[in-house]
């Protein structure tokens, strides 16, 4: 693994541009699903009012699970977002620390990815410190 990465080629490149826009459209989709539904479940103090307690439980606990997903979601949303700037800026596939390419196998593994494997191990090791 000591030898560099090679820079992407214009498939490599088109055909992870092609998964991130899919993921992307995937999750805005799920977004509009969770907050639809969420939307549409009983208001919790109409039914805390009227004595049903565990029910009204189960739909906070319901509503606090559809916001832990979006959030989520939306996160994942603009890590893709951000993905979509490197590729404007012919950036993509160049690790932000470091500069080096980053390896097609980590990016087809995970299309989104901003540092090549390294600095990645790097930059988690001193979040955890």
């Amino acid at each position: 693994m000591n030898t560099p990465a090679q820079p992407l080629t214009d498939a490599q490149r088109r055909q992870l541009a092609a998964r991130i826009a899919e993921r992307k459209e995937l999750l805005l989709g799920e977004i509009r699903q969770v907050s639809h539904r969420s939307q549409h479940d009983l208001d919790v103090d109409q039914i805390s009012r009227s004595g049903q307690i565990g029910h009204a439980a189960a739909i906070a606990l319901r509503q606090g699970i559809a916001e832990a997903e979006i959030l989520r979601d939306i996160e994942e949303v603009r890590d893709i977002v951000a993905a979509e700037q490197r590729l404007e800026s012919s950036q993509y596939g160049e690790c932000i620390d470091c500069g080096r390419n980053i390896r097609f196998a980590r990016l087809d593994a995970y299309p989104t990815a901003k540092r090549c494997y390294q600095c990645q191990v790097e930059h988690e090791q001193r979040r955890v410190a």
